[in-house]
């Protein structure tokens, strides 16, 4: 005979750290089952936090995939860092992910160190393992291990090895994290991925085409900014700006033509149309502000 018992419910903040290029990022998407934030080879895609939510039947996880950690180098980067403090104060559950095709350097085992003081549950992961298949890489990944085990690895520290682009252990990973959750009652509700509004997913959409379609260093000077967003009947019309840092940065974001502007323009619609259901047009400006990420983040950030 059943003895009815009502299983706990679980609910709580994970906030998801580490370098740029660590995999934050498709973790989060991976786990959420949505593309909640910018997926990108290039470094530092992530400025803000971005929360995404999963909810499964007994439980709700409030995913905060934050920027890459590193040295600040203008006001944006000052924001960003504070984003990831604002992150660790806020979580029940820290996550930090390190690149398994990588070595662990002095820097990060340090922060580590300090991140063990300022929380009660972390779960440290590496990340790529589906890409460690040579001898090379397999010494590396046990030097990381015994560099972590000596120096970062208590009972209260959990170690994973996962790989979003095969799947291995995530399921494993997320188990882990909900069984560290508080016992909580539900925030969200159910059906929603992610607390932030449909204008910021469009933009960071855009954000995201531009970083694939632009040179190295220019995405790095590039915020855009959703300023119109009026739906009639079935149709949402968006217009955006693009805002960069230098004249010359302008031509090369539109291209030869405006094939350029004209491509990012066309997937992001695309997008668009996916995320509402409906016809959208949408209006793309390229603006100049000279030194934007020093001066005047704050108009945009």
């Amino acid at each position: 005979m059943k003895s009815g018992k009502k299983e706990q419910f679980r609910c709580g903040y994970v906030a998801v750290l580490g370098k740029a290029n660590a995999g934050k990022s498709s973790l989060v998407n991976t786990l959420v089952g949505e593309e909640v934030a910018i997926v990108s080879h290039r470094r530092q895609t992530t400025r803000e936090q971005i929360l995404g939510i999963k909810t499964g039947r007994d439980f709700q996880i409030l995913f905060v995939d934050t920027p890459g950690i590193h040295h600040s180098k203008n006001a944006l980067d000052r924001v960003m860092n504070k984003s990831v403090r604002s992150a660790i104060g806020q979580a029940d559950v820290v996550v930090y992910l390190f690149d398994g095709t990588k070595p662990l350097d002095e820097e990060e085992l340090k922060y580590l160190q300090t991140l063990k003081t300022k929380c009660e549950s972390l779960i440290v992961v590496e990340t790529k393992i589906d890409k460690i298949k040579d001898e090379k890489l397999r010494m590396l990944e046990q030097t990381n291990f015994q560099q972590l085990e000596k120096q970062i690895f208590d009972e209260h520290t959990i170690f994973e090895k996962i790989s979003v682009v095969t799947g291995e252990n995530v399921a494993k990973l997320e188990k882990q994290i909900v069984e560290m959750l508080p016992e909580n009652s539900q925030i969200f509700d159910a059906e929603l991925y992610t607390d932030r509004s449909v204008k910021f997913l469009i933009a960071e959409k855009i954000r995201g085409l531009l970083l694939e379609s632009l040179d190295e260093e220019i995405p790095h000077g590039i915020a855009v900014v959703v300023t119109s967003f009026e739906e009639d009947g079935d149709r949402a019309n968006i217009e955006a700006d693009i805002i960069c840092e230098r004249d010359q940065h302008k031509g090369i974001i539109i291209g030869r033509g405006g094939s350029n502007l004209k491509k990012v323009g066309q997937k992001a619609r695309e997008y668009a149309e996916s995320l509402l259901d409906e016809r959208c047009n949408l209006k793309l400006f390229v603006k100049v502000d000279k030194d934007w990420r020093e001066k005047n983040v704050g108009n945009y950030y």
